[in-house]
């Protein structure tokens, strides 16, 4: 991966964290700041911030508002995922919408998801 911390885009990233959307305080302050594995929020990795970030799992969250489904938007993110991907990283995006219609849904989907990437790689060990 490029530079862990590109020092070009450190002072967006804290911007970013100051100034979380109503969706991402929800997913931090509700759920991931206390979850067993450390997540960190708005995480610069290489070129791009992620949203939220657990280095054990090896886990991306990117909370996706209405700007990511159009034409531009996809194209970004697939490219951005692609970029991620190649360093081993999971991404997984969630929308918005689920965030505010189906909390404990979601919050189910991204355990499911850190519990097999951590069997995943305990296996990986043996």
């Amino acid at each position: 991966m490029q530079r862990k911390h590109n020092k070009k885009i450190v002072p967006t990233a804290r911007m970013l964290r100051k100034n979380l959307t109503k969706e991402e305080k929800r997913l931090w302050y509700d759920f991931l700041r206390r979850h067993p594995l450390r997540f960190s929020r708005q995480k610069v990795l290489g070129k791009y911030i992620a949203d939220f970030y657990s280095a054990e799992a090896q886990l991306v969250i990117e909370l996706d508002g209405s700007g990511h489904y159009t034409e531009r938007g996809i194209a970004y993110d697939k490219k951005r995922t692609l970029f991620l991907e190649e360093y081993g990283l999971k991404v997984i995006r969630i929308s918005n919408f689920q965030i505010n219609t189906n909390f404990s849904g979601v919050c189910n989907y991204i355990n499911s998801v850190v519990s097999e990437l951590i069997k995943e790689k305990t296996n990986s060990n043996k």
